[in-house]
């Protein structure tokens, strides 16, 4: 018997199976796995209330957060704002990160217990492979030995009545047929019972997909939200990073939700992989109605348990053998008196070689180590793989509940300082091309704006309307290929006077009311010159 292909509860299994059950009484219930039981439902919905309860909590802190941020007025300096933002914006980012991380250890918990389930799906169907070959070999031989008895040997009784050690010997291999038809039925076990291997499989696989298409899609939900954020941030769209933080709080709850299941999920399954051999047998033999032994065999498959079918095998190989030599010793004796017997004589001993050929084939799948394997490997997929990629999941969905927490906090003090940078235009002069805002606009626009004309003029006065000449469009070329160009300005040669320029330095950035002072005095001081010329 196989003795090396072993399952052995692993470490984590037995941590998780130490975890306390407690009921909704906050009483202590026995860690068997009894999922059937409702105290031991109570236990698996308590743990899972633990992640409820970290919700809750995520949610007070988050809006005690955003109520001090919001009802407290800030007194610090400047520089201490800015290093708190600055602050605020790696806090954020340090948070996407952490959820990126968690997101990588997602796919690969995701992974690990597809490749479980899949595991215990290919494991049933192997065994479910097993048991029907077993019941068409079973059921096959059984046919052809009652097909042998009805027809060649009763034909052969017909043909030895004269000869009464023949007709003896023909008798006796009718009952030795029969009796192995009947040893042979008695050993299909799992034939007529309402569990199918198969059926389980592709229910277990149907589910198994929704689960895993599931989590890939929370997966990708997060991992999106992480990049838009991170480009929230690093362009600081002010719309962009809002709606990342709204859905980051639905996430934020599907996270927490997901924790909860997940925990319930571990340590039921770390209760099962801890002692899974008596509870498969239990409900085995409930639902099948298959002898305990038989259950025992299959799962234990050690020396120490005897095969339930030793005894009918034995029988029906000594029933075989005594049918093999009464059939050699009729070749010998009768067919030289009886001709018209050799026929049916071939046809019993094909039967016999195909009796024998299908007995040993059965022999070999009733040994306990095909089903025993199968039965290791499902244990393994499930409580390896399974448990292991559940555990992933339990990370991942940890990590992100508490990186959605801190970038709920974070982010809307992230885009309260983006509208802080917006209205510091606000007391520019919209008119001012030397402004940062006007100089963005014109690297968007094509249409040049106008600046009032501070030319000189090469004849008498003239009213105030002839010194607003429109200025020549505004170049955005260096000073000294300013001063260069080869426009021209109603057909002559374009020359500027303003001191400013003629230091090929650009001009100063002014405010409004220094503007409006400069051209008044202009305005005065031509005023004045044209008066003397017209005195003169």
């Amino acid at each position: 018997m196989s003795t090396g292909h072993r399952y052995r509860p692993s470490w984590w299994t037995y941590i998780l199976h130490q975890v306390p059950h407690t009921n909704f009484q906050f009483e202590v219930v026995d860690s068997k796995f009894a999922p059937q039981e409702w105290p031991y439902q109570q236990a698996l919905l308590f743990l899972a209330s633990i992640a409820g309860l970290c919700l809750i909590i995520s949610l007070i802190l988050i809006c005690i957060y955003l109520i001090r941020y919001c009802c407290c007025v800030s007194t610090e300096e400047e520089e201490s704002k800015s290093h708190r933002v600055c602050c605020v914006t790696w806090s954020c980012v340090a948070a996407v990160i952490i959820c990126c991380a968690g997101i990588g250890i997602g796919f690969y918990g995701n992974s690990e217990t597809n490749d479980g389930v899949y595991q215990v799906t290919y494991s049933l169907m192997d065994a479910n492979h097993t048991l029907t070959s077993i019941n068409l070999l079973i059921s096959d031989t059984v046919e052809l030995l009652n097909s042998v008895v009805k027809s060649d040997l009763t034909q052969l009784e017909e043909i030895f009545t004269k000869r009464t050690e023949f007709l003896v010997m023909i008798r006796n291999t009718r009952r030795q047929a029969e009796s192995v038809a009947q040893y042979l039925a008695e050993i299909s076990f799992w034939k007529g019972t309402e569990l199918n291997p198969s059926v389980a499989a592709e229910q277990i696989n149907f589910i198994e997909d929704y689960r895993w298409l599931a989590y890939i899609l929370l997966l990708l939900l997060d991992l999106i939200i992480c990049l838009f954020t991170l480009l929230g941030l690093a362009k600081q769209i002010k719309w962009l990073v809002i709606v990342m933080t709204v859905v980051s709080f639905f996430v934020l709850l599907l996270s927490w939700g997901s924790m909860g299941l997940e925990m319930a999920t571990a340590v039921g399954l770390s209760d099962f992989c801890f002692e899974p051999d008596e509870y498969v047998m239990n409900q085995t033999q409930v639902i099948t109605n298959i002898s305990p032994d038989i259950l025992q065999y299959y799962i234990s498959c050690t020396q120490d348990v005897t095969n339930p079918f030793r005894q009918r095998l034995t029988m029906s190989q000594r029933a075989l053998s005594n049918i093999h030599s009464q059939l050699h010793g009729l070749e010998r004796e009768a067919l030289p008196q009886f001709p018209a017997a050799e026929k049916n004589l071939l046809a019993v001993q094909g039967m016999l070689n195909t009796t024998e050929g299908n007995f040993h084939h059965l022999v070999a799948l009733l040994n306990c180590r095909g089903l025993h394997k199968d039965y290791v490997d499902a244990l393994k997929g499930l409580c390896y793989d399974g448990m292991e990629g559940i555990l992933f999941l339990l990370l991942f969905s940890f990590l992100s509940a508490l990186s959605f927490t801190a970038a709920v906090c974070s982010l809307p003090r992230a885009w309260k300082r983006f509208q802080n940078r917006d209205l510091d235009y606000d007391d520019m002069d919209e008119d001012d091309p030397f402004n940062p805002q006007a100089r963005r606009e014109m690297l968007h626009v094509t249409g040049r704006p106008h600046l009032p004309s501070f030319y000189s003029y090469s004849s008498s006065c003239g009213s105030h309307s002839s010194l607003r000449v429109s200025a020549p469009p505004i170049s955005n070329a260096p000073v000294s290929q300013y001063m260069n160009q080869s426009g021209l300005f109603n057909g002559n040669p374009r020359f500027e006077n303003v001191p400013l320029i003629d230091r090929q330095s650009p001009p100063p950035s002014y405010s409004p009311s220094m503007r409006t002072s400069f051209i008044s005095a202009s305005q005065e001081e031509t005023d004045t010159h044209c008066q003397t010329e017209m005195a003169s």
